[in-house]
């Protein structure tokens, strides 16, 4: 069986105001392309499909087009979406039994059955190989929230971390339910959408952890069963265990001007006869580059001076570079981005960021007067709450205001 692992897609993001739509549909076309020349059996994308619980109407045109065109070029692939802590459960859920009846598996939010019980039967299902046969059986479990874990069950009452003992006690019931089902050689197959403890987060662009980072889910405490769980949320590519069973596939564009040299990619990896036979990590090509000039702040005249250099060649205004640009300031300066902008006159970029640094301290919006609309709620809440407090908020704090965050999400 030949598999590709891909999340993270936040199709409809606008990176400090720029649309990421060109990339998006390039990164797509490519992966259809490369689907069918690997002859892919199955596609799993784990969670964050969208930039938000309200994308735009042409994200959702990208991804049923996608999912079209696949149905088209490779009619036996097995689809299977998951959704991250970005989307909207319910809408994600929506088409489900429509886009089901076209071999299509959504899985939004933890399904239930018509006596609230969890629906094993929407989240347990199988893949087929080349030849048609059942290769292996995949978990589809999505971005879980604690209405989806039963924290309330006596069952849980002495655990030290409830919400770590009801996330794995979901992973353990599904292997238990794909071992009984499962015939000799068959794999078994989970997805996830959440943080794991020991892993690398990316500078600036992972905005919300499930339950924040005290609630890291030990890599130890999921199923040994398991052949292989493929996990969204990190936009860094990397593996969480040694063996490399448990996988993060990362993003498959940049997220943040910080992942300027990210390798982004998409996971594939080879079965036969029950065992991993190969996994490789295919890069994405880059259609959009990044540049953070200078590479560390300087002085303003300098900067100045670089940027008047720089030679760019000509583009079409969605191919051209997104520009950071790095100043260090001694006091403040009203006509800097006057200035930025005239040394970039008549180049081939696009200005998304001017970070400015002042003898111990550092302000990161485009400039001092950056809009709400660029900024993250929880870079506006750590903001104010710094402003206010003179220090950071706690963990715990920051895990009750992003479930805050996702609820008003959810019900906009």
């Amino acid at each position: 069986m030949n598999l590709f692992h891909t999340a993270d897609w936040h199709l409809g993001q606008l990176l400090h105001g720029h649309s990421r739509a060109f990339e998006h549909q390039q990164f797509l076309t490519w992966l259809l392309d490369t689907l069918e020349s690997e002859q892919a059996d199955a596609l799993l994308l784990c969670g964050d499909i969208f930039d938000s619980a309200n994308p735009p109407a042409y994200a959702w045109q990208m991804l049923y087009r996608f999912l079209a065109d696949c149905r088209r070029r490779l009619p036996n692939l097995d689809l299977i979406l998951v959704g991250g802590n970005h989307d909207s459960p319910a809408k994600l859920d929506a088409p489900h039994s429509l886009l089901a009846n076209f071999g299509i598996t959504v899985v939004g939010q933890l399904p239930r059955d018509d006596n609230g019980e969890t629906d094993w039967s929407r989240l347990i299902l199988p893949l087929t190989d080349a030849s048609g046969e059942t290769a292996a059986w995949c978990l589809a479990l999505p971005f879980l929230r604690s209405a989806d874990l039963n924290l309330s069950d006596p069952a849980l009452d002495n655990v030290e971390d409830k919400l770590i003992a009801g996330v794995t006690r979901l992973y353990q019931q599904g292997t238990e339910r794909m071992q009984a089902q499962a015939k000799p050689g068959q794999l078994l197959l989970a997805t996830g959408h959440a943080y794991l403890a020991g892993t690398e987060l990316s500078e600036l662009s992972e905005r919300r952890i499930l339950g924040g980072n005290q609630h890291a889910l030990p890599v130890s405490e999921f199923p040994a069963a398991l052949d292989y769980l493929a996990l969204g949320h990190l936009h860094k590519a990397q593996r969480v265990d040694k063996s490399g069973r448990v996988r993060y596939s990362g993003s498959p564009i940049p997220l943040s001007l910080a992942e300027e040299h990210y390798p982004h990619q998409v996971r594939q990896l080879r079965f036969a006869d029950g065992q991993l036979q190969e996994d490789k990590a295919i890069r994405v090509p880059r259609t959009v580059e990044i540049l953070r000039i200078p590479a560390k702040p300087a002085g303003l005249e300098s900067v100045l001076a670089e940027l008047a250099a720089l030679d760019l060649p000509e583009l079409p205004l969605e191919r051209q570079p997104l520009l950071e640009v790095r100043v260090a300031l001694e006091q403040p300066e009203p006509r800097l981005r006057e200035q930025v902008m005239a040394a970039l006159e008549d180049r081939a970029v696009r200005l998304a960021r001017i970070h400015v640094t002042h003898p111990g301290q550092s302000v990161s919006a485009s400039e001092m007067g950056a809009s709400l609309d660029n900024l993250e709620p929880e870079q506006v809440f750590v903001s104010g709450y710094t402003a206010r407090f003179g220090d950071a908020p706690e963990p715990a704090l920051m895990a009750a205001f992003a479930e805050l965050v996702n609820e008003v999400e959810e019900q906009a």
